[in-house]
């Protein structure tokens, strides 16, 4: 770290030795409310299971967060890979702020890889009494640049490239969503740019104080920083107040927005988290990874979901849906659904086209497996991107719809959401969390609502492979629907040459085990 600072990367900014956690502020008395009254009324219809809501439209997603976090009355957990500093993040903040002014304990828990502009707004939230921010498994200095996070992750590239993945909301510990958003605007569809086409549940029931448990155990981890830990400037009351006017100017400006207006329309016709209606009901596990994953150096089974979330699929029967953006099965991944559809388990696969990703290196590590995977039968479908193609050197962006979804169906019995992509960094560096559910009627809906529609011509194209006449397996080829019927490509569909050449490259580094 000396070094570091040498190279003037934030000399004043190092973590300090005297820091101290600020004590959690004691939860206020409970007082019951008729949204309070209405949940356990539900759950106590159904002691022994869970309930659950999909929520696959963006809207829905957004603004059940927004009103849970205005019913609430105790606390308010929320565990995130991402918390942008942008129009979403702070409308979150801002209700974060109301919720903590009436008396509501906040807690924050971000990974630090993407903190940079945010940093002044979490000091400064951090500073209300009832509001803590804490940073996992944090860079040694607040310099956002990325020369100094590029620095310190060379010389610390062990510890750093081990993130905390999870997604977790927990109102009150009785409601909490769990899924694979994030929160800015990519994961709202709000803006131009990025979109990201996602899937999270509500849920009630015995499932959300086994959420607050995995909250509470990577708050309290080592690896959880207090924002305060760092030297430097730190939010005071006066910046608190200047963050709540640039808030509430900013609120202004989003209910004046197209997409505020179709929040409005839409809203009534939705499965939020802010009125009464269907649940889908069954008994339920909270899977997630233990912290301790990011600094235990060798591979220790018992720290990650994985080999919990392979004794599920091993189970099954009939059919297996996955649905992954990060699509790396690996040879033993390859042999593993090879052998399920070689006892007759109907194996499909939703991930990103090359058109579609925000992550180009990924494909270019899933694309040497498409072949094997279609010849050992499995149906591959890629996402399409709903916008326009990306071009070459996107950096990591995608100026349509990409797939973030991160899903498992069993026969159409038992349901799996959460934070975890089938690739190695999910499996062996970042830490993930999920929900699996055991019930038919969850499961059908995730399959006819959301895989069902993603996979249909017009979303997604079909892999296929094509016949050879010498008895070898033929050509990887892509069924892709027009206006003029069903069109076979020979190449990634809706690309330029130049973003297939860059996938082509990356493909020739040795870097699948980071990814």
């Amino acid at each position: 770290m000396l070094a570091l600072c040498a190279l003037g990367l934030g000399a004043c900014s190092a973590v300090r030795e005297d820091y101290v956690k600020k004590p959690s502020t004691a939860l206020p008395p409970a007082t019951q409310t008729a949204y309070g009254r209405y949940i356990q009324a539900e759950v106590g219809q159904h002691p022994q299971d869970s309930g659950f809501r999909l929520l696959i439209k963006s809207t829905n997603a957004l603004m059940s967060r927004i009103a849970l976090i205005d019913r609430a009355r105790q606390s308010l957990d929320m565990q995130y890979y991402i918390f942008a500093n942008d129009a979403t993040g702070r409308l979150v903040m801002q209700h974060m702020l109301a919720a903590a002014d009436r008396g509501v304990r906040v807690r924050l828990l971000i990974d630090d890889i993407d903190i940079s502009h945010e940093t002044n707004a979490l000091d400064a939230l951090d500073s209300h009494p009832n509001i803590e921010v804490r940073l996992f498994n944090p860079f040694y200095t607040r310099n956002p640049s990325l020369l100094s996070k590029a620095m310190q992750f060379l010389a610390d590239a062990s510890r750093l490239n081990r993130r905390m993945h999870n997604k977790s909301f927990i109102v009150d510990n009785e409601v909490a969503i769990i899924g694979g958003r994030n929160i800015g605007d990519d994961y709202f569809h709000v803006g131009k740019d990025m979109h990201f086409r996602d899937l999270d549940l509500i849920a009630i029931g015995p499932v959300v104080p086994e959420a607050s448990k995995a909250f509470d155990a990577y708050w309290n981890c080592d690896a959880a920083y207090p924002v305060t830990a760092f030297r430097g400037h730190h939010g005071k009351p006066y910046d608190l107040a200047k963050l709540r006017v640039m808030l509430a100017h900013d609120a202004r400006k989003f209910a004046q927005s197209d997409y505020a207006q179709a929040v409005i329309d839409k809203l009534p016709d939705g499965p939020s988290a802010d009125k009464p209606g269907s649940w889908y009901w069954g008994p339920a596990r909270l899977l997630a990874d233990q912290p301790e994953k990011v600094t235990e150096q060798r591979d220790d089974r018992s720290l990650r979901i994985g080999p919990k979330i392979k004794a599920i699929t091993d189970q099954a029967q009939h059919s297996l849906l996955l649905v992954a953006p990060y699509f790396i099965p690996g040879d033993e991944g390859v042999r593993y659904l090879g052998q399920l559809q070689q006892r007759g388990v109907s194996v499909q696969v939703l991930t990103n086209a090359l058109a579609a990703t925000d992550e180009p290196e990924v494909d270019a590590a899933y694309a040497p497996y498409r072949r094997p995977l279609l010849a050992e039968g499995v149906a591959l479908y890629e996402l399409r991107p709903q916008g326009a193609a990306n071009p070459p050197s996107a950096k990591g962006r995608s100026s349509g719809t990409s797939l973030h979804a991160k899903a498992i169906v069993v026969d159409r019995r038992y349901t799996f959401i959460g934070s975890m992509n089938m690739d190695p960094r999910s499996r062996l560096l970042n830490t993930e969390m999920g929900i699996v559910v055991d019930s038919l009627p969850l499961a059908d809906a995730v399959t006819t609502q959301f895989f069902d529609r993603a996979v249909s011509p017009d979303s997604a194209f079909r892999v296929v492979l094509l016949d050879h006449h010498d008895g070898q397996p033929g050509s990887v080829a892509w069924q892709v629907a027009s206006g003029d019927g069903m069109l076979i490509e020979h190449h990634d569909p809706d690309t330029t040459i130049g973003r297939r050449i860059e996938a082509k490259l990356l493909g020739l580094l040795p870097i699948d085990s980071l990814l």
